[in-house]
């Protein structure tokens, strides 16, 4: 299926796909984290018909409710696919001095080269959190990266 990016200058990205019945729908990613679900006029692509602005937690569920509880399932698989890539699951104990913090002030990425992809938190997995997500005890915190990245990201979790 072919995704179409379009930046949108002084508002953030959309993306756009056709689906097998021909219906046009988008996502506006604003830069601010809000999302805007799009569905455009079959007769007319460039007419936007309906058009429901999502907050960051709304975003998230019909992100859920369409598939992305599968996105641990599609990086394990991934990682067979590529050498040298691994994804491991760190769970997030009450003693880490990040529990009760955001995502962002961990800065693993720069710490370590790895990423933070998701996060599964009771049952429930929040895909690509933002760098404002703040981390509970009992978090299962899932990172991509190399060997060495991933276990960097575990010591920044756990000792900080």
């Amino acid at each position: 299926m072919d995704v179409e990016r379009t930046s949108l200058p002084g508002i953030g990205l959309r993306h756009v796909f056709t689906t097998g019945r021909g219906r046009q729908i988008g996502v506006v990613s604003h830069r601010t984290g809000r999302r805007d679900l799009v569905i455009y006029d079959k007769d007319d692509p460039d007419t936007c018909v309906v058009s429901v602005a999502l907050a960051a937690e709304e975003a998230n569920a019909v992100a859920e409710l369409l598939g992305t509880g599968r996105v641990v399932e599609r990086l394990a698989e991934l990682n067979r696919q590529v050498e040298g890539l691994v994804t491991e699951q760190i769970l997030l104990t009450a003693a880490s001095p990040y529990a009760g913090r955001r995502l962002g002030d961990t800065r693993a990425r720069t710490r370590s080269g790895a990423s933070i992809v998701a996060v599964v938190r009771d049952g429930e997995v929040i895909a690509s959190p933002r760098p404002d997500f703040e981390f509970r005890a009992e978090d299962v915190v899932v990172v991509v990266g190399t060997d060495e990245g991933t276990a960097a990201v575990s010591t920044i979790l756990h000792g900080g």
